[in-house]
């Protein structure tokens, strides 16, 4: 029993997070050394590039769902609790206390740490990896994720500056936290609610790459709640939908 005890404890530490926040961390820096190097037009170019890519990623775990009625909503009474709770208020007030100390000039620092922090935290990959390793052990997802998060910050800390780097404390947070509850409550993520809260997850991605094309601006944090309902109406209501 006590060697079972060590392997569940073991399983739960969150060593992939870890890692993916070592990665944004690198993949920040080499943007900020290469920033200066990025003419705008080239930097607009990568841009949308990666815009593209979140959309189409988002796109096609948005199709995950199992019930199209949960997922609408989910988003719905997402996006009204999280404007009634003024979440992306109070993430930009984060931000701009975090800049205010540590003492940066940046203009673009807010906007960096919660475009990275959405972009990084919101998904399948994040969700799903952190679940992965709570209950099996298994970081392969969020090794991967550690890779693409590491690039993509490239272009991001180039445009956006240092904020980007500093978007690694809600990795931490978000991934780490899910990665010890899991641990703890490992018949809970059922394959029902693993699909509802992926495409949940990829409404959400496909509004940070809208947001990122520049076609509009989609307030996504306060549709964070969405994911939190997903789930309820998944446990819950399911006979409802």
């Amino acid at each position: 029993m006590h060697s079972s005890l060590l392997s569940a404890t073991h399983r739960a530490m969150p060593i992939g997070t870890l890692i993916n926040a070592a990665a944004i961390i690198l993949g920040s820096l080499l943007g900020l050394l290469l920033g200066g190097r990025f003419s705008d037009r080239y930097r607009t170019l990568v841009y949308h590039s990666i815009g593209l890519c979140v959309l189409v990623i988002g796109l096609h775990m948005a199709l995950s769902f199992d019930n199209v009625l949960i997922l609408v909503f989910s988003m719905l009474c997402g996006a009204l609790c999280g404007q009634l709770l003024r979440l992306d208020e109070r993430l930009i007030s984060a931000g701009n206390m975090l800049k205010t100390r540590l003492g940066s000039k940046d203009a673009r620092f807010t906007d960096g740490f919660v475009t990275a922090s959405l972009l990084f935290c919101i998904g399948s990959m994040a969700i799903l990896g952190s679940i992965d390793e709570g209950i099996r052990g298994d970081r392969t997802i969020l090794l991967t994720k550690s890779i693409l998060d590491g690039f993509i910050c490239i272009p991001l800390a180039s445009t956006y500056g240092i904020g980007v780097l500093f978007s690694f404390l809600s990795i931490l947070l978000y991934q780490g936290s899910i990665t010890l509850l899991a641990g703890q409550a490992q018949g809970v993520f059922t394959d029902p609610i693993i699909n509802q809260l992926t495409s949940t997850g990829g409404l959400l991605i496909m509004g940070i790459g809208i947001n990122l094309l520049d076609l509009k601006n989609i307030n996504v944090t306060n549709m964070l709640p969405a994911l939190v309902f997903a789930v309820l109406f998944t446990v819950f209501l399911p006979a409802a939908f």
